[in-house]
């Protein structure tokens, strides 16, 4: 059976930002593919670049910064085209951003607009890609709050941001970001700040209305254990470059770069990966992350790997092909995974 072209194709994504320290290379030869339907999920420590990844994706870096930005995307359309999201005239993407790819961002009550009531935020997206007049968009941005099961829907149409709960506002954002029926949405941490109960929620109901609609994800956490039960492919990021990625289970049962074998020793409960008895304490990955402005000249990880050699000191490690569907950027993924076997 034929595998279908990927919904989204990142090759080499690059972006950096001039400082007065220097250049600070947020992302680094970050590539990855969305498959249609399906959820990848970009994984990694604060500050290892997933979000902005994601919004270099998405065209939404502030001008200010002067990002300096390099790669390619095939971004697959509605209607057959394959259009590269980085090149895109801004005209053209304004007309895919919100419409065809659409983003629920970290913190709703930073990304709705306070002087404007929730119905009249959804309704501009729907009057600007869809052509409807107030009424008819109105009654569409009404239909989208009850597709997100927001309670007494007809009365939180007409009220403003501040009179909602944390969760009431995330679920208002996964409206606005479908009100357009995309074919690709991008989550950033959709669910940091809930409670345990609503984070549930929320992503259950991402996860029906991907089935509804046959959407592709890019999921953006740290949240291991969200992972694990909502993702299909999972790409690992650290100081800004893919270390690891690989499907799911795979990934979850034999991780094999050193930082995502760090990463799930750290969860509760996964602390001995290989079975036997349970430490006392969490294990917790030492050292911490080095400063962009100075990055090691090896592998970025050698500072605080157990299984680093000199090698790993002299030049930045390629991400290579490891098993099928797998990649590792790792010189010494071989011997570390024999080395795990005989622990």
């Amino acid at each position: 059976m034929n595998t279908p072209a990927p919904r989204l194709s990142v090759r080499n994504l690059g972006t950096s930002f001039p400082t007065e320290g220097g250049l600070v290379r947020s992302v680094a030869e970050v590539s990855f593919s969305i498959q249609p339907g399906k959820t990848t999920a970009l994984v990694g420590e604060s500050g290892s670049g997933k979000s902005v990844t994601s919004l270099t994706l998405m065209r939404l870096l502030p001008k200010t910064a002067n990002a300096q930005v390099t790669g390619e995307t095939a971004f697959a359309t509605r209607d057959g085209r394959s259009v590269d999201l980085l090149t895109l005239p801004d005209r053209d993407m304004r007309r895919l951003r919100g419409n065809e790819l659409a983003m629920i961002f970290q913190e709703p009550m930073t990304s709705l607009n306070p002087v404007f009531t929730i119905g009249e935020q959804i309704a501009e997206s729907v009057r600007l890609h869809k052509r409807l007049d107030r009424k008819a968009a109105l009654a569409h941005a009404l239909r989208m709050l009850e597709l997100v099961e927001i309670p007494a829907a007809a009365k939180r149409l007409h009220e403003y941001p501040h009179q909602l709960s944390g969760g009431m506002r995330q679920r208002v954002m996964i409206a606005l970001a479908m009100a357009c029926d995309p074919t690709l949405l991008i989550a950033d941490e959709p669910t940091t700040a809930l409670d345990v109960t609503i984070q549930a929620q929320i992503l259950e109901l991402m996860r029906r209305l991907q089935a509804e609609t046959g959407m592709s994800i890019l999921f953006i956490t740290h949240n291991l254990g969200v992972v694990a039960h909502h993702a299909d492919d999972v790409v690992v990021m650290y100081a800004g470059r893919v270390v690891e990625s690989a499907p799911v289970r795979p990934l979850f049962a034999t991780p094999e770069h050193p930082y995502t074998q760090g990463l799930l020793a750290c969860l509760p409960g996964k602390a001995h990966l290989r079975g036997g008895p349970k430490p006392k304490r969490l294990f917790a990955i030492r050292g911490q992350v080095s400063s962009p402005l100075a990055p090691p000249p090896g592998c970025a990880f050698e500072p605080r790997c157990d299984h680093a050699v000199e090698a790993c000191r002299q030049a930045i490690p390629p991400l290579i092909e490891t098993h099928l569907d797998r990649q590792a950027r790792c010189i010494r993924v071989p011997a570390i995974d024999t080395l795990a076997k005989a622990a």
